[in-house]
């Protein structure tokens, strides 16, 4: 969302626009690494092309991708960080020439996130949501009821809707019951990493839990909550890596 790439942009010192394919990356500096930074834009096909062109114009030796999710998992509340192990596109349905979930051609359903990346910013956003008023301020977490956000870790999944109703949110979690979150981009990213061999992680704050209330105050939320823990996150693994000379 935008408001996430806002708050990153303002902690680059030298970001530069290039515009490729109608989208703008900016290039430059995060916490002393070089770092691409662009919306993926919403859905499976315009994430994929904005990773392909990170991977193709600009030569990223990994991507991170952060953003929102909807619950899925009983206690996969508002508030908590899932990052990804693994992640699946829940509507890709070629049966019965293949299984369902399937990527034809590839004999794949599952995409694994990158173990040591996941590893990495699994310490970062459990160190962060110890403190949550430090992150967001007690308003927000008194507007948002976020006393005790928790980190998960597993399956991930995507697909080309929007999950905002209890009957999707029940569907899905009968199909894929050990699925944590839902969201629209992750999985096809992971897609993209793997045919180039790029490492891949992905790491969503829980807005809703995709279901019959998951039409509440969307955009308050992204700007008070998931900008700030995406800024906060991000900086706080960027700023534990080796420098770069």
């Amino acid at each position: 969302m935008r408001e996430e790439l806002s708050a990153l942009l303002a902690q680059m010192p030298d970001e530069q626009r290039v515009r490729v394919a109608g989208r703008d990356f900016w290039v430059g500096h995060l916490h002393g690494q070089p770092v691409v930074a662009v919306l993926s834009r919403i859905g499976k096909v315009a994430a994929a092309i904005t990773a392909t062109v990170l991977l193709e114009r600009f030569g990223a030796r990994a991507i991170v991708f952060t953003g929102v999710a909807g619950g899925l998992a009983p206690g996969v509340n508002v508030g908590d960080v899932v990052v990804a192990t693994e992640l699946l596109q829940h509507d890709m349905d070629a049966s019965p020439l293949f299984p369902k979930h399937e990527i034809p051609l590839m004999g794949l359903s599952r995409f694994a996130a990158d173990p040591d990346i996941g590893n990495a910013l699994s310490a970062v956003v459990a160190d962060v949501l110890r403190d949550p008023v430090a992150l967001i301020g007690q308003e927000g977490v008194d507007e948002f009821g976020l006393q005790a956000p928790k980190l998960h870790r597993g399956l991930l999944i995507s697909g080309d809707r929007f999950v905002s109703t209890t009957a999707e949110s029940i569907a899905l979690q009968h199909e894929l019951p050990d699925a944590l979150a839902v969201e629209m981009e992750g999985a096809s990213v992971a897609q993209v990493c793997h045919d180039y061999g790029v490492p891949f992680a992905a790491m969503r704050t829980i807005s809703d839990r995709a279901d019959d209330a998951a039409h509440g105050d969307f955009a308050c939320f992204v700007a008070v909550v998931a900008s700030r823990y995406s800024l906060a996150l991000i900086g706080a693994w960027l700023a534990g890596l080796p420098a770069v000379n």
